[in-house]
């Protein structure tokens, strides 16, 4: 399915405008930032105000109907202008937190607390790995037993995006001693809970974005937060999943991009041995195989988002989101690797673009699903 005329003029005006957000207020800030170990609350409102964090939202709880295209291409131009995966992680994680809630919650809760979300004044965040397992859903051991009114939820959570900050988090917990799946459930859980308590994490990459281990003892949240039924969550994450992967391939793509203008600038301003880095044909060629994963990652992207627009989400779809989500992440990592190298000592150097997704590219082949798991998922899926 091509895109129209009309569908056209949107992705090139949101890429203008989310490339100006990125290169005037991110992008020379974020050495700050990193060094902070967080961003302004205040770039929410900005970044509200531009409609960036509405954009795939219903427009009675204040979002914006989008088509994957168009989240697509906004996810994409802020990872390539500004060059930081903490940014986007933080920036954008009620896209995974709030997904559950919009298709699970109450009507009651929607509108209490997906509206101030895109408004930029509250964060969301989801919360399913623990200390004791990352991949493997199916054995998380946080607890969440009915009592009365409420449900008392007890254990940790770990790696969480957004995990210090967060007003709301979406959670994965087991409300009933069935083994596997089948006594999983997702949870809403306040910020300001009493039991609650945060502890922030130092990571390799992704330095401004606040990432907290989450422990949870005697935390009540009550019944109506539970979101779908009692033992349905299973289902719900690994649906959550595709879109967080979909759009984890289309950063991938942006950061990707990023690595090669960064080594193409400077390749064409760099002179060793009477020329620039651009006319020797040993840099011209690295040029060109970053190129070429681009191209193959940028039209797979396409691809799948149109197939997810027109409504084709079956099981050969999930299998091709996978494959993405691998294919886009080793672009990234090829690319990164390759603008290092063409910068030399530079590259090593902090304040460079590429040496920051360097540092950030190995979250991303794991996060959301490892390179391993998603390979057997989409055997699984392809009938293999």
């Amino acid at each position: 399915m091509n895109p129209s005329s009309t569908d056209l003029d949107m992705l090139a005006d949101i890429t203008a405008s989310v490339k100006r957000f990125a290169q005037n207020d991110i992008a020379p800030h974020v050495g700050q930032w990193d060094d902070a170990g967080e961003f302004p609350r205040a770039l929410y409102h900005q970044a509200a105000d531009l409609g960036l964090l509405a954009l795939g939202y219903p427009e009675a709880l204040g979002g914006t109907p989008a088509s994957w295209r168009l989240r697509n291409a906004m996810t994409l131009a802020l990872c390539r202008y500004s060059g930081s995966g903490g940014v986007l992680a933080s920036l954008f994680s009620h896209n995974i937190g709030l997904p559950p809630v919009l298709a699970h919650g109450s009507a009651a809760l929607q509108q209490a607390v997906i509206p101030p979300v895109l408004r930029g004044e509250k964060i969301a965040a989801l919360a399913i790995t623990e200390p004791g397992g990352g991949s493997d859903v199916a054995a998380l051991r946080t607890t969440a037993r009915r009592d009365g009114a409420d449900y008392v939820i007890d254990g940790e959570k770990v790696f969480i995006t957004s995990g210090m900050r967060a007003d709301f988090i979406t959670v994965a917990v087991r409300t009933s001693e069935s083994k596997g799946s089948g006594g999983i459930s997702m949870i809403l859980v306040p910020g300001d809970s009493p039991g609650l308590s945060r502890t922030r994490l130092e990571k390799m990459g992704w330095w401004c974005s606040d990432t907290a281990q989450l422990r949870f003892d005697g935390v009540r949240v009550p019944a109506s937060h539970l979101l779908g039924e009692e033992g349905g969550g299973f289902k719900i994450i690994m649906g959550n999943f595709n879109g967080e992967r979909m759009a984890m391939a289309a950063a991938a793509l942006g950061f990707a991009q990023a690595c090669y203008d960064e080594a193409l600038d400077w390749a064409r301003q760099r002179k060793t041995f009477g020329s620039t880095l651009v006319d020797k044909q040993v840099i011209r060629h690295k040029l060109v195989d970053m190129q070429m994963r681009i191209a193959s990652t940028q039209a797979w992207v396409d691809a799948v988002a149109d197939r997810a627009d027109a409504g084709d989400q079956g099981p050969e779809w999930v299998a091709h989101v996978c494959m993405l989500k691998n294919h886009a992440t080793q672009t990234m990592q090829f690319c990164a690797d390759q603008a290092v190298q063409i910068l030399g000592g530079m590259g090593f150097m902090r304040g460079t673009k590429s040496e920051r997704i360097y540092r950030e590219v190995k979250v991303m082949m794991i996060g959301g699903g490892a390179e391993e798991i998603m390979k057997d998922l989409a055997a699984r899926q392809l009938g293999l």
